[in-house]
């Protein structure tokens, strides 16, 4: 199966942009439009429209590099908006509405590096849970924007 899948695989796309290192990347789909978020060395969250093969968005609020993203689905289901929430070595997480091209909220709360994020799948993704450095895992509620554990 895997022999395969190799030889009848190929190259669709590469999307370009980024000036260093891509560490993360996430896909999702909003309206039936396919798209996908990147966090890189360059300190830059980028946003794909892969029907399109273009780049639509760039965020430059971090600091230092951004080392996770993860396409919000509490923000797509309560709210309608299309949001990136990010983690970066600046210690900060940032949520970004991709749509509209603004800053929506910003987690601070770690003392050093934060490497990786995940949205819980209850509760249509209201909570968010962030590991640092700092050697701490933090559980936030995403619609009150505070570290609860």
């Amino acid at each position: 199966m895997f022999d395969t899948f190799r030889s009848s695989s190929k190259l669709i796309n590469t999307f370009t942009g980024h000036t260093s290192v891509v560490y993360n990347i996430d896909y999702s789909t909003f309206d039936n439009c396919q798209f996908i978020c990147s966090g890189s060395a360059d300190n830059t969250v980028r946003v794909w429209d892969v029907d399109n093969n273009k780049q639509i968005q760039s965020f430059n609020g971090h600091l230092n590099p951004v080392y996770c993203v993860k396409f919000s689905p509490y923000h797509y289901h309560n709210h309608r908006q299309n949001v990136i929430c990010s983690s970066s070595s600046d210690n900060i997480i940032r949520f970004w509405d991709f749509k509209d091209n603004k800053q929506l909220q910003i987690f601070n709360g770690h003392t050093d590096r934060v490497c990786e994020i995940e949205f819980l799948p209850f509760n249509c993704g209201r909570y968010l849970c962030s590991g640092s450095f700092d050697k701490t895992i933090r559980l936030w509620d995403v619609e009150t924007s505070k570290s609860l554990h």
